[in-house]
């Protein structure tokens, strides 16, 4: 295979419906993985975009042709699917979804035994099979079956109650207003809550694969109405879904919102109050507040590069018991190895109960940052010619390449410029002491950016 073919990108395979990620390409693919599993048992299951039951006969029939013995789950969030796989001891597993992209786009992440997103060493091997050809077909006597498996969500919600107070968080009688996009967040989140003893008021609840309500990012831009809600209603906290509901942004009792290295500072606030000298894994697009926070609670920081996938492979490696990403991505041991919005959820709220606190206050006693975003656009095949152009511009700079470039500036201040894995942009996460500051780094670099792409 060249090496210079990917299939891959930073989580799970990605592509526009029919014109990246078609049904032709889709059963190549479920013949690549099914061959690199050899005639295994693998859950299949999808959330809610349109395309998804297309996608998930595609995939099963490759799975299928191969001998896999299919165990077809339908939809579910993409950490009860992988607490399934672990749960009912499958040999590996299959999401159709594309998380937080727009419902034109679907995907495929592939799952190993533990319910951890395959390392990328083993995507090298089917992405191998798929570019060769390299297909185990099974004949026609020992092709795998199709079995339908019920009662994932059910399971994946015991299993969160056993790593949260109950009692105390009952105690509490929380209102929580849930915004699960019309995805598939809705299966579970809410009835969680209320089996916390929450009360939960839902907005964009509905399943609906064109995700009417919001785009399925949860973002500043995107959340007006969940922070309108809970403010309206005088409800206590506001949790906001991606697409396959492993992320979760929140909202305090007063409308704000908060991005998710507020929130993961406080988890880990928490963590290492209970786990003295304990190792966080979290990539380098994570606020110097996670820093701050480790550095407070004598815990320590395993920096990665940007993606899920790695930080659940690094969390196993040197056994670490949470991690977390700037994007609401907290993984949480324990549990699974894997970032997890639900389960997110009831460790914030345990913490609110614990303490007496609201959010805000929570987020009051931190340091405080700001974070500014933005895109560029960057077609793939100039993303490394960017790349090296940008280096030779900062180099002289206190930076770390890590993943991309990220530069400390004195004040500090700080700008993070990468390549995404999933989409043909550059990626600035700039921040600083001033909301002002951050967006006048952020400006000033997707400028240079810009510039640079003119003349490559």
């Amino acid at each position: 295979m060249s090496t210079s073919k990917k299939l891959f990108g930073t989580n799970g395979v990605r592509g526009l419906v029919n014109v990246e990620l078609t049904p032709d390409m889709t059963v190549k693919i479920g013949l690549a993985i099914g061959t690199f599993f050899g005639k295994k048992k693998l859950l299949l299951g999808q959330d809610a975009r349109t395309s998804g039951s297309m996608l998930a006969k595609a995939v099963m029939s490759g799975l299928t042709a191969t001998g896999c013995d299919v165990y077809f789950v339908g939809m579910a969030p993409t950490p009860s699917l992988q607490f399934a796989v672990k749960n009912h001891k499958m040999d590996g597993g299959v999401i159709i979804t594309a998380s937080h992209n727009p419902a034109e786009y679907n995907g495929i992440k592939v799952i190993w035994k533990d319910g951890v997103e395959t390392s990328h060493e083993q995507e090298v091997e089917i992405e191998k099979n798929y570019f060769d050809n390299r297909f185990s077909f099974a004949s026609w006597d020992k092709l795998g079956e199709i079995k339908k498996l019920s009662g994932i969500n059910d399971e994946y919600i015991s299993a969160i109650k056993t790593h949260v107070n109950v009692e105390k968080i009952s105690e509490k009688h929380f209102h929580i207003v849930v915004d699960t996009a019309n995805s598939v967040g809705g299966l579970t989140t809410p009835q969680l809550m209320r089996e916390l003893g929450c009360k939960v008021t839902s907005i964009n609840a509905n399943i609906d694969g064109t995700f009417p309500g919001r785009q399925p990012e949860p973002c500043l831009e995107s959340l007006g109405e969940l922070a309108a809600t809970v403010k309206a209603i005088g409800a206590d906290i506001g949790v906001a879904f991606d697409g396959d509901a492993d992320r979760s942004i929140f909202v305090d009792e007063t409308g704000e919102v908060y991005m998710g290295d507020k929130t993961f500072a406080i988890v880990l606030k928490h963590f290492l109050l209970k786990n003295k000298g304990a190792t966080v894994v979290t990539p380098v697009s994570s606020s110097t507040l996670i820093k701050d926070t480790a550095d407070s609670y004598n815990g320590k920081i395993e920096w990665t590069k940007v993606g899920s996938v790695t930080v659940s492979h690094r969390m196993r490696e040197i056994n670490a018991k949470l991690g977390g990403e700037e994007n609401g991505g907290v993984f949480y041991e324990p549990h699974q190895a894997v970032r997890d919005g639900a389960m997110t959820t009831a460790l914030l709220l345990e913490i609110m109960a614990e303490t007496g606190k609201r959010l805000s206050e929570l987020v009051a006693e931190q340091p405080q940052y700001f974070i500014e975003k933005c895109k560029v656009e960057c077609p793939n095949e100039k993303k490394t010619a960017l790349q090296k152009r940008i280096y030779e511009q900062v180099k002289n700079e206190n930076i770390s390449t890590i993943d991309g470039v990220k530069i400390w500036f004195s004040d500090q201040s700080s700008i993070l410029i990468r390549a995404s894995g999933t989409e043909p942009v550059y990626r600035l996460y700039a921040e600083a002491k001033k909301k002002e500051k951050a967006l006048e780094i952020v400006k000033e670099y997707s400028s240079k950016l810009k510039e640079l792409l003119q003349i490559i």
